[in-house]
């Protein structure tokens, strides 16, 4: 036993068994991702952007519950209402101040229509604070924009709610 370990050192046993390791993974493939160019899956549960839903024939889905106001554990979101011309609420004022927002998605799921989601966009860094202050305008617009997505991860996470 006590010539083992000398010959080790001999034979630099330890370099040759990392070189070794190394050509073994030179040959498998890639896991490394060129990240502003390529883009790993995204979860249909992930949590990102919020935004607003309209239903199909373009009325905003939000029938001003408050129950996402309610329910925020951050008090991240400010609703004001006010009854339509219908007898139907709707939404006047809808806030969510994205720096206080801890991304929890409790907000998801108190929505009795799906009207407010965290869709798959995490890519919304900004420069000043005021950009994060997000209106009912832009989470609309968000939510325009990001619909198929929405409805599909929606569709995909239905039968685990």
């Amino acid at each position: 036993m006590s010539f083992i370990r000398p010959v080790k050192r001999l034979f630099l046993f330890e370099i040759l068994r990392g070189m070794a390791l190394t050509f073994f993974y030179m040959f498998k493939r890639k896991v490394t991702l060129n990240y502003p160019y390529e883009k790993g899956p995204i979860s249909p549960r992930f949590r990102g952007e919020h935004a607003l839903r309209r239903y199909p024939n373009g009325e905003e889905r939000c029938i001003a519950c408050k129950l996402c106001e309610a329910i925020c554990p951050a008090q991240a979101i400010t609703i004001e209402a006010e009854p339509r011309a219908d007898g139907s609420r709707r939404t006047t004022r809808y806030d969510i101040d994205m720096t206080k927002c801890i991304y929890c998605g409790l907000c998801q799921e108190a929505c009795p229509v799906d009207a407010i989601v965290e869709g798959p966009n995490f890519e919304f860094a900004t420069e000043t604070h005021e950009e994060l202050l997000f209106t009912k305008e832009r989470l609309l617009t968000n939510g325009d924009r990001w619909e198929a997505e929405i409805a599909a991860n929606l569709a995909a996470d239905a039968k685990y709610r």
